[in-house]
């Protein structure tokens, strides 16, 4: 009897090691340490990540399969797990004041995050419809916990309810989707369904049919696309506000870069059913989340909605399906973390303990009290709305130029009337900061160093992938899928 060894390449999975071993030693040092220590969880954290980031960094340019071809290290998958590096390190500096104001500075709280963050990038590598399942629910429990991380606030519980108990649901969805594809061809292994589709008739397999419809609503869930969204706005809202930002941003690229991954490598033989499927997902998407946008008088939920209409605009560049629209989505994905986090952070700035402060009104006289943090969240909202020469601009520039080029010419329409409904919400918060009276007191600001370096790393991102984008986009084109 021959005994086969499974292939291991310890190389390629360095990153997640670095990151799992990294929470298990916070979590165990915020049993046995002293306080003083703990205070220092947070730093030691961002420390964390920013290794982890540049080991990472190291990996671009290579290919490697491992762990019997069910994970993978490529371009597209060191890209992905950079903006998710970015997402957490920007999420870590926000935090370190707000846990402490907020009365949650436990050390589980930055071990769920570098364990939601590790889930994250085995999504992003997994080449194997398992390791993408393994990697969804490592994260996705880990987020369940952080959202309900405020335990005497009945919005923050409500919160971590709701999304778990939909999330459990959607995930059942994806489970099964994930079991028909295997009933049909035999393998979870992405490329060996891809070969399996391409030399059988695929569309003449209900199976088959129903596993991809299954994983639409699925991956759906996870992107909070229209109708799976229902979660979102609540959840949002009830969270601590920086787990909010770190829902908005990592989580979000991680479900597309499985989506990505799934559907243009191993469906692509049945292309032309679910991309009429994404389309309408699209459209839904975008429109829904803009317009009930603009009936929101929290910043949280408007912001929760604005998050819902971006899953739409990524959404058309996974219709296009080319290479540019993997790029776009590529691009995107870095330019949103950017400008979402960066809102977000200034929500955290304004919130006082058990006050966030999260009304719109709230906003009013801000640019004459603090005309600084109010041109910030300018930068942010006008980036936001695609407004040049921003990243969001940029970003949904290539992303409806790719939808053109797939042929998609109504879809980037629609694209671009709901970008142009969507400055509406955006601007009306701009015009509260600079031309209503104030409705509340200012607190003085006491902006931490590292809140101050999470502000300025934001606003640097946001301007500058709007500038100056052609060098990620070069890289953006170079992490294409390819097999």
């Amino acid at each position: 009897m021959e005994i086969v060894i499974p292939q291991f390449d310890i190389k390629s999975i360095a990153p997640i090691l670095i990151i799992t071993i990294s929470a298990i030693f916070i979590l165990i040092a915020d049993v046995f340490f002293r306080k003083t220590f703990k205070d220092s969880l947070g730093y030691i954290s961002f420390i964390v990540v920013l290794a982890t980031g540049l080991v990472t960094f190291t990996q671009m340019g290579k290919t490697v399969y491992s762990f019997s071809d069910t994970f993978v290290v490529d371009n597209f998958s060191v890209f992905f797990n950079l903006i998710f590096l970015i997402s957490t390190a920007i999420v870590i500096l926000m935090s370190v004041g707000y846990v402490k104001q907020e009365e949650i500075n436990y050390g589980e709280y930055y071990t769920l995050i570098l364990f939601a963050t590790m889930g994250m990038m085995l999504m992003a590598g997994g080449s194997d419809l398992i390791t993408i399942f393994l990697g969804l629910e490592i994260m996705s429990i880990s987020l369940y916990v952080l959202a309900g991380f405020r335990r005497k606030s009945l919005g923050s519980n409500e919160a971590s309810l709701k999304y778990f108990l939909l999330g459990a649901f959607a995930t059942g969805f994806l489970l099964y989707g994930i079991a028909m594809l295997y009933g049909a061809t035999g393998t979870t292994n992405i490329k060996e369904i891809a070969a399996f589709l391409a030399n059988n008739p695929p569309l003449s397999n209900p199976m088959i049919i129903t596993g991809v419809s299954l994983l639409v609503i699925g991956f759906g869930f996870k992107v909070a696309a229209v109708p799976f969204h229902k979660w979102t706005p609540d959840v949002y809202e009830g969270a601590p506000t920086s787990i909010t930002a770190f829902l908005s941003a990592g989580p979000k690229a991680a479900a597309f870069a499985a989506f990505l991954r799934v559907f243009l490598v191993s469906l692509s033989e049945v292309e032309q059913k679910w991309s009429i499927i994404l389309w309408v997902l699209a459209v839904l998407t975008m429109t829904i989340g803009n317009v009930v946008a603009i009936a929101q008088t929290n910043i949280k939920r408007m912001l929760a909605y604005s998050s819902i209409a971006h899953a739409g605009y990524a959404l058309i560049a996974l219709v296009a399906g080319n290479g540019l629209g993997t790029a776009s989505m590529l691009f995107y994905m870095l330019a949103y973390t950017f400008m979402n986090l960066g809102a977000f952070a200034v929500v955290i700035v304004l919130g006082r303990k058990g006050e966030e402060n999260a009304m719109i009104d709230d906003y009013g006289g801000l640019g004459y009290k603090h005309p600084l943090l109010a041109i910030t969240m300018s930068i942010f909202l006008f980036s936001l709305a695609g407004i040049p020469p921003l990243a969001g601009f940029v970003g949904k520039f290539y992303i409806f130029s790719a939808a053109i080029n797939s042929g998609y010419i109504v879809l980037a329409i629609i694209g671009v009337v709901n970008s142009v409904i969507a400055v509406y919400y955006y601007l009306r918060v701009t015009v509260v900061m600079y031309m209503r009276k104030p409705v509340r007191e200012f607190a003085p600001l006491s902006l931490s160093p590292f809140m101050i370096l999470a502000l300025i790393l934001t606003v640097w991102g946001t301007i500058h992938l709007g500038i100056f984008p052609a060098r990620i986009i070069e890289l953006a084109q170079k992490s294409t899928l390819l097999y």
